[in-house]
């Protein structure tokens, strides 16, 4: 069963259905212009059109999402114990079978400054996942050192929705597993996952491959959990995502001093920007990374690498 077919199964068969293909011609019931099997996203908006991202935009279905079926699904993905999920609800999103995450929105109870609930759920955002195993063995070569069998601290750079987290999940996968064809060893990795976005732990367990020798802490703020991970795993290698807080640097600096290697991603579109940053660029003037690698948000896939 592929992740878009573990979507359909938390939605009502109202909705399901429409994905159906048709006995005659086996082709969707849904608007014809794309493969909506490859869709990226399934957006359930209450008295609003179905909606569905795919590579070539976003498809408009002519069925209108009722309240019922979007507390109906809300309800499947919560397995019928919402308050078992009430911390993931607060932050807006539910991480289901297979590493699809929900998100959610509707009205927001505030309480001393901090979201204790979302009442009546709106919208819900199905972000299928897709791991593309592999896409990082074209530049592994360039972040490892071989004859010493050590990884080099580095740093991913790109816009948002250019492939950032994907690349580093598959870094981490090859990092763990070792590479025999090269002859690297391979490392104990531990991820700081706090958005759950590169390993996608469900009831404990990575829905993503993150490797043989790779442990996790998740919904847990990075910085909080890069430094439990060094104390308590004795990883060879730190992972995590979208840095940039003063917060996330002093972790950063903690691990390094304790031996351990990092490999991280942050936002911008070239080193100038980083640089701007006055958090990452003091990690950039300390020397603290040795490669930057820079994703093409033009060409999907095209990379770039800085030594240093």
């Amino acid at each position: 069963m592929d992740n878009f077919e573990k979507v359909l199964e938390y939605m009502p068969t109202s909705i399901s259905q429409l994905f159906a293909p048709k006995k005659s011609d086996l082709t969707c019931v849904a608007p014809k212009k794309s493969d909506l099997t490859c869709a990226e996203e399934i957006r359930l908006r209450t008295n609003k059109p179905l909606a569905v991202k795919t590579e070539k935009g976003i498809e408009l279905f002519e069925h209108i999402v009722t309240q019922q079926e979007v507390l109906q699904t809300f309800e499947r993905i919560c397995e019928s114990s919402v308050y078992s999920y009430r911390k993931q609800i607060c932050d807006g999103y539910i991480t289901i079978r297979g590493g699809n995450r929900v998100g959610i929105v509707g009205s927001a109870v505030i309480d001393n400054g901090q979201v204790v609930n979302i009442n009546y759920i709106s919208s819900l955002n199905f972000r299928i996942a897709s791991q593309r195993i592999g896409c990082s063995n074209r530049i592994i070569e360039d972040i490892i050192n071989v004859k010493k069998n050590e990884v080099y601290n580095t740093l991913i750079v790109s816009p948002p929705g250019c492939g950032k987290t994907t690349l580093l999940r598959d870094i981490v996968r090859n990092i763990s597993n070792g590479i025999k064809v090269i002859g690297f060893e391979g490392k104990n990795v531990g991820i700081a996952d706090e958005r759950g976005e590169i390993a996608a732990m469900y009831k404990g367990i990575p829905q993503n491959d993150v490797g043989i020798r790779t442990d996790v802490i998740d919904n847990m703020p990075k910085s909080m959990a890069m430094r439990i991970l060094v104390r308590s795993m004795a990883p060879n290698v730190i992972a995590c995502d979208e840095i940039g807080s003063s917060e996330d640097i002093y972790a950063i600096e903690y691990a390094m001093c304790s031996g351990v290697k990092g490999i991280f991603t942050a936002h911008g579109k070239d080193i100038e920007e980083i640089n701007r940053n006055p958090e990452l660029s003091r990690l950039l003037n300390r020397h603290i990374f040795e490669r930057i690698i820079l994703l093409n948000p033009k060409k999907k896939g095209e990379t770039e690498c800085f030594y240093l």
